[in-house]
């Protein structure tokens, strides 16, 4: 079989996937996001050739570029091409207040959160959850651009600046943790490997941002935790990210569309990338 996985270049993630797809005696095409193009009523759709895709990152654009391909996505899911993770999952996860809202809905406790398009609101939000507070941008992923602020002066200076970029306010109130989190990988709704990820810095675990990780055996409510959070959002694949708060209470912090394993398969021995393509492969064989 061949299979497209959607990135933005060869990184360290697609030459695993080409080595895995390679075990698995199938072949793995790295096409770049941003020169994907499509027709109708012209045969011009490429990736209409491969028996299935694999979205590996959502390359920054603007407006129209994300949606245009988003809608390739969905033109080829209806076409019977499978897509991992499908169009409706990656334009949930990729919204944080979107994802969020649909834990929340699911009965899983999140972090009190305010997403606002204005400095005075995320100001009042900042007051409301207990002035101490974590701003991300609502697209991202990583932790990058994250900012943690417990100063009224800091905070309106920070809001200030989002709201003449244009962004979206996404406040989120701070909770106390140990210093660590746990990432589950999630996919055919079982949990298949799990670390905790280690803070460097005192409140940010990412593993991208100097956060180290080791493996760990999830109990019977994390794992029940992070499934649920999987089935919330309908994610065949997902990162889900768990955060032990105050007196052992467990939060959804976030969950993750694409997410990667880099930091998770050194420590879990876990070959992640042929067990994606092994289920791609039968989703294309099954229907």
């Amino acid at each position: 079989m061949r299979f497209a996985i959607l990135a933005a270049g060869d990184g360290w993630h697609v030459c695993d996937l080409r080595r895995a797809a390679a075990v698995l005696g199938h072949e793995a095409v790295a096409v770049d996001f941003r020169r994907i193009s499509a027709g109708v009523a012209s045969g011009a759709d490429a990736l209409a050739a491969f028996d299935g895709v694999l979205v590996r990152t959502m390359p920054p654009g603007s407006l129209e570029q994300v949606i245009f391909r988003m809608d390739v996505l969905h033109r080829l899911q209806v076409a019977g091409v499978p897509v991992l993770n499908p169009p409706r999952v990656i334009e949930i996860c990729v919204d944080k207040y979107l994802a969020t809202a649909r834990l929340e809905e699911a009965g899983l406790r999140v972090p009190p959160t305010v997403a606002c398009q204005h400095a005075d609101a995320a100001l009042e939000a900042f007051h409301a959850l207990g002035g101490d507070v974590v701003v991300k941008p609502l697209f991202g992923s990583e932790g990058r651009g994250m900012m943690r602020i417990a100063d009224a002066d800091l905070a309106w200076r920070t809001f200030r600046t989002l709201e003449r970029l244009q962004n979206v306010l996404y406040v989120q109130r701070y909770i106390d943790h140990p210093g660590w989190d746990l990432r589950v990988f999630v996919l055919d709704k079982r949990a298949i490997a799990a670390i905790r990820r280690r803070s460097s810095d005192g409140w940010r675990t990412n593993v991208a941002q100097g956060g180290t990780a080791e493996v760990v055996r999830l109990t019977e409510e994390e794992e029940t935790l992070a499934l649920r959070a999987a089935a919330a959002v309908d994610a065949p694949v997902a990162g889900v990210d768990l955060l032990p708060g105050p007196a052992g209470a467990w939060y959804v912090l976030e969950i993750n569309a694409v997410p990667g394993w880099r930091a998770l398969a050194p420590v879990t021995g876990i070959d992640i990338p042929v067990l994606l393509l092994g289920f791609l492969a039968d989703r294309y064989r099954n229907g």
